[in-house]
């Protein structure tokens, strides 16, 4: 990192093939579409380019780099006018085989079709706690909001990404029973 900041082409290029993986995996949860992660994940790859310079050292790199990949990301939506768009999860008969591979990419589809429909406060603070690992502190600072907030952002956003799941988007207030009225 010390070497990238320096100018070094190969240690920058190294360091943002190291974390890739990340970068688009957070693009891909705020954004909620592959199309518009990729858009997002080359703006934030721009973005750490341009601003290397900038990081001082007070935090970790990772710590860092997330802020700047959850802004850039956020800014690309703004930007383009973009919102999150719910995917569509189609069912196809597979062989028995098959079914367990299947249904994990399944319940990763909705899941990722779930968040898409929480609003960026609690979607935000999710990613970067179930997504990236980031303890509550981290994502206080990395949000700059105080970290009862984060607890409570990530209290409500799982409890309506539990809602959004089991098909009870509309609140706590209307559950769906799965009667007919």
């Amino acid at each position: 990192m010390k070497k990238a900041q320096k100018g070094d082409q190969a240690a920058f290029d190294a360091l943002l093939r190291r974390h890739y993986n990340q970068i688009y995996a957070v693009c891909r949860r705020l954004a909620g579409n592959e199309a518009d992660a990729l858009d997002a994940t080359q703006e934030a790859l721009i973005t750490l380019v341009r601003r290397i310079d900038r990081f001082d050292g007070r935090s970790k790199f990772t710590t860092w780099m997330h802020r700047v990949v959850v802004n850039a990301c956020l800014d690309e939506l703004r930007r383009r006018g973009r919102r999150p768009v719910p995917t569509a999860v189609e069912e196809q008969p597979l062989a028995a085989a098959e079914r367990p591979v299947a249904e994990a990419v399944a319940d990763r589809l909705d899941i990722e079709s779930a968040l898409a429909q929480l609003p960026g406060t609690f979607r935000e603070p999710l990613v970067l706690c179930d997504q990236l690992g980031m303890s509550y502190e981290e994502i206080a600072q990395e949000m700059d909001i105080p970290p009862g907030t984060v607890r409570s952002r990530i209290s409500r956003g799982r409890r309506r990404l539990a809602e959004v799941l089991s098909g009870n988007p509309e609140g706590p207030g209307q559950r769906h029973t799965g009667e007919k009225p």
